[in-house]
């Protein structure tokens, strides 16, 4: 992997469930709806100044939303942000890099 480039995609783990569910209400918030599915499917992971997770997320009848989430180094004492997401997204769309 080259310094800064994305992970190769792996299969969502308990953690990244974790994580997604931390920043389900951030989602929630900006799109002003809520999520009644919310299931990590997949996942690859970004190191910088902390990590950039990006998830592909479940959220029931063939829809997906694409999170970045952004965990800062555990010496800033800060909690994990959702930074970006991508709605309207299928099953088969592959989980790049977004800004």
């Amino acid at each position: 992997m080259m310094l800064g480039g994305l992970t190769p995609t792996k299969a969502a783990t308990p953690e990244i469930q974790q994580l997604a569910d931390e920043v389900k209400p951030q989602l929630e918030a900006r799109e002003n709806r809520s999520f009644p599915i919310f299931t990590a499917v997949e996942y690859r992971t970004q190191v910088v100044a902390g990590t950039n997770y990006f998830i592909k997320i479940d959220v029931g009848h063939g829809v997906y939303v694409h999170v970045r989430i952004f965990e800062p180094l555990p010496c800033n004492d800060t909690e994990v942000s959702l930074t970006s997401y991508q709605t309207g997204k299928k099953a088969n769309d592959p989980l790049d890099y977004f800004g």
